[in-house]
């Protein structure tokens, strides 16, 4: 069996990862026909025509093939009702068998619902149950002794005494035996599930690793293509300005509308020249200089510098920070500038009504790492959800205005704390950002890019 594995378009393989199925309808299966034909040949051995017995049999074929549906039904009383119908079958048959109900030779049909019982209990519920098969047979004992003219000494000494416990005990033992399997076959499912679910959470882990490989590649590649533009377009740009100052002294008020066109140059230029240093800030990197730091204070000062600059409509500032917070190693200035980005972009969301801004910091484990996480969460419009995985790309954006770096930077720097950030959609609407900060320090800065623009 060769596997199948998919080439992506940055080179990189990958194996589908194919669904658990799951389980499904029972449907009739050749077990099911084995039952079938077992009851048919006792349906043929006599008592032939005792009508009883053959009702009976077609009753217990009827609980054996629904026994599968009712306990997926009923998964937590189902095995209780399919036990204590198997017994009342059980007993009314051997008394419909032509002899004695204590000495008939159908006896082994209370197997089945001790059988039963050790499937779907444990082990002391199992003997509970078979207790009360055992009791169910017994209970022909005090017709049988009424027949034969005995009372329950002499029974006692004689040899039906041995022959009576000798059934009862092989009961018990075909019931433990087939409760030590199903006990190790339960066990061996559910560690095939934690394998399956570790695999699950292995292969995701995987899928996230890789797409965070690829940003970073997307993102070192357009570093080095910014840089190069950026020098490219900058020599010119300084070439069109000082032109433009030049015709600008050179007219001084004579031609008005010169004057005006001039004017317009020059300012067109300083803005693209601002957004040349925005790239040029983007490609250049910084390294990440590590220190302790109170994560609750570094957001609270963040918090306060954006309220007092913000000048749209009022939004509302819920903290929710978990008591003795851990310190975590910060660039403190870097981290400040991502998380001003972070913040005034959810204020930017809410600009046209307002809102609530919900600030919850609490430890976690995230990939084996204990760290700090940080969730910032608007009720704004939120980001669509086919933007959700771009968002941290460069030049994706959901505003009118801005080239779509802020986000990207923001990214960078986490990456750079070896940390994560992922975005969700808010439980009332909104973005939700999510930020893991590792507790463990590195020994080897993370080179990264900085950028003031948002």
């Amino acid at each position: 069996m060769t596997a199948t594995v998919l080439l992506r378009l940055d080179g990189s393989y990958v194996a589908p990862a194919h669904p658990i199925p799951e389980a499904g309808p029972r449907r009739f299966s050749w077990l099911d026909a084995v039952w079938l034909l077992i009851l048919v040949g006792l349906a043929l051995l006599p008592p032939r025509w005792e009508w009883h017995k053959q009702v009976i049999l077609v009753a217990i074929g009827i609980v054996q093939l629904l026994e599968g549906r009712l306990i997926g039904r009923l998964p937590k009383r189902g095995p209780f009702y399919v036990v204590v119908l198997k017994i009342l079958l059980a007993t009314v048959l051997i008394d419909h068998t032509g002899e004695v109900g204590i000495n008939s030779s159908y006896y082994p049909i209370y197997y089945l619902p001790v059988v039963t019982a050790a499937l779907y209990f444990g082990p002391w519920m199992t003997l509970l149950w078979t207790a009360v098969a055992s009791a169910a047979y017994c209970s022909y004992l005090y017709p049988a002794l009424q027949e034969y003219g005995l009372d329950l000494g002499e029974f006692l000494t004689s040899p039906g005494i041995s022959a009576l416990a000798l059934r009862i005990m092989f009961f018990f033992l075909a019931a433990m035996l087939v409760n030590r399997f199903a006990q190790e076959s339960r066990r061996q499912t559910r560690l095939y599930q934690e394998l399956a679910e570790q695999l699950a959470e292995t292969n995701r882990q995987l899928k996230q690793a890789q797409a965070e490989a690829r940003r970073s590649e997307r993102l070192a590649a357009l570093g080095q293509l910014s840089a190069g533009l950026a020098h490219e377009i900058r020599n010119p740009l300084g070439v069109i300005k000082g032109s433009a100052e030049m015709l600008t002294q050179k007219l001084q008020g004579s031609d008005e509308l010169a004057s005006e066109l001039a004017g317009y140059i020059s300012t067109e230029v300083n803005r693209l020249s601002a957004l040349v240093t925005q790239f040029l800030n983007f490609a250049r990197p910084l390294h990440a200089d590590l220190h302790l730091a109170d994560l609750t204070v570094l957001l609270d000062r963040v918090l306060q510098n954006v309220s007092e600059h913000w000048k749209g409509k009022p939004v509302q500032i819920e903290r929710t920070y978990a008591s003795s917070l851990p310190q975590v190693p910060l660039d403190q200035s870097l981290c400040e500038q991502a998380f001003i980005n972070l913040v005034q972009n959810a204020h930017e969301a809410m600009e046209e009504h307002g809102g609530k801004l919900r600030v919850h910091v609490a430890p976690t484990v995230q990939n084996n790492r204990n760290g700090v996480a940080v969730r910032l969460t608007d009720n704004g419009p939120g980001i669509p959800e086919a933007l959700r995985e771009e968002i941290f790309n460069p030049f994706v954006t959901t505003k009118k205005t801005g080239v779509g770096l802020g986000l990207s930077i923001v990214s960078q720097i986490i990456d750079g704390h070896h940390g994560s950030i992922r975005v969700e959609k808010g439980p009332q609407g909104g973005a939700s950002f999510v930020i893991f900060f590792p507790l463990e320090d590195s020994s080897e800065p993370q080179p990264m890019t900085a950028i003031t623009a948002r």
